[in-house]
């Protein structure tokens, strides 16, 4: 059974097949466990039900086990409940995603795991919009972004963003986090950057490239090291709505502008290298959403900035497309990337995953008739050399 807070959205995971839906019942059937499960694990035996006074029955089973049980585990992508202070999260890397990106968050799972040899160390997680309504109950309406006035849509291929900023509350300001975009693949070994010396930071990351980089002085959030204990202002419902009050505005808000500059550090750009692959790459982020390798020749569904202070006509004439074609009007297809070895890497680790039952072909069927995976996808697997067993070495 699942039990649901709502208006928290904690979530605890208890293998059962008794139907215990009433208050009382629910209680007396959690205290009848010892622990609690793994959602993976007990899928088939899962049924919702909400309480609205889940705290009370979570302090009560926390209260009846008399040993360190690991009792903390919840489906990736909601918030658990408060745990006491000997119930402390591991070290966690978050993957934030919504049902587009699905394919790659999975893979990206994977990767970080395959490639490190601390993985009794730190758990993954992957935070899926569609666990998250109030970023579906803004559709439709306006928000600012980059000074101009956006519209929300959900379908988006970025609308996983603002999860982005959950990890901390997820943690209950506990412990550290890694957070990462689901097009960021591992080939090096993520304790590295979670065991390092935050040198009293709060956050540690590196700066965007190009202009938003050099002239906005934009810092890359995709990929951000948390100390979580010093970002208890994040409040990701909250300051996601404020998008839609005129209070905050979006390029802002993931530019880390909004943040005290003397609480954020910086990392080796390696941490979050944007599509390039190198034998010192360590995190390989195909951050241009044109040429990502596993949607090469599908529709365009992504809305591309509307704002270029290097050359401002550019973003009035993209002004112009939206207004006349509609938000996905006249921008084509994805194209292949023009590095193959980062197609290599992804697809390699495609197949590793289907191989492993990490994806289950039907899955991947359903990528592919969904438009989130290229149509050839079959074919690119088959033509993939096997990447050399882990710890990865690139030879490139």
């Amino acid at each position: 059974m699942i039990l649901s807070y709502p208006n928290s959205w904690h979530l605890i995971l208890v293998k059962s097949t008794n139907n215990c839906v009433d208050p009382d019942g629910i209680k007396r059937c959690l205290l009848s466990l010892g622990s609690l499960c793994a959602a993976d694990h007990v899928s088939r035996y899962l049924e919702k039900v909400v309480y609205s006074n889940l705290t009370t029955i979570v302090s009560t089973v926390y209260s009846s086990l008399n040993t360190r049980q690991s009792i903390g585990y919840t489906r990736s992508g909601l918030k658990p409940p408060n745990l006491s202070s000997e119930h402390i999260m591991k070290p966690t890397v978050f993957i934030h995603t919504n049902h587009k990106q699905k394919i790659g968050a999975l893979v990206a799972a994977y990767a970080l795991k395959r490639n490190s040899a601390h993985t009794d160390k730190f758990d993954v997680k992957i935070l899926d919009t569609e666990d998250y309504s109030f970023l579906k109950h803004q559709e439709g309406n306006s928000y600012l972004r980059d000074g101009v006035k956006r519209v929300w849509l959900y379908e988006d291929l970025q609308s996983f963003t603002p999860l982005r900023f959950m990890p901390p509350e997820y943690m209950n300001y506990q412990g550290r986090a890694v957070v990462i975009d689901p097009d960021i693949f591992s080939v090096a070994d993520i304790w590295d950057l979670l065991s390092r010396d935050m040198q009293g930071k709060a956050i540690l990351c590196r700066a965007r490239s190009g202009p938003k980089g050099l002239i906005d002085r934009c810092l890359a959030s995709s990929v951000m090291l948390l100390d979580c204990t010093k970002l208890r202002h994040w409040q990701c419902e909250t300051q996601f709505n404020e998008l839609f009050e005129d209070n905050r505005d979006y390029t802002q808000w993931v530019c880390l502008k909004l943040e005290n500059p003397d609480s954020i550090g910086f990392f080796e750009n390696e941490w979050n290298d944007f599509d390039r692959l190198t034998t010192q790459t360590k995190l390989l982020h195909n951050t241009r959403r044109l040429t990502q390798p596993w949607k090469t020749g599908l529709p365009t569904d992504w809305r591309p900035a509307e704002r270029f202070r290097l050359f401002p006509p550019l973003g009035w004439l993209m002004r112009a497309r939206r207004h006349f074609f509609g938000e996905f009007g006249l921008l084509g297809n994805y194209r292949s990337h023009p590095d193959p070895n980062q197609q290599h890497l992804f697809f390699g680790l495609l197949k590793e995953c289907l191989e492993q039952g990490v994806i289950s072909n039907q899955q991947l069927e359903q990528e592919i008739e969904l438009n989130h995976l290229r149509k050839d996808a079959h074919q690119v697997l088959e033509k993939t050399i096997s990447l050399q067993p882990a710890p990865l070495t690139l030879s490139l």
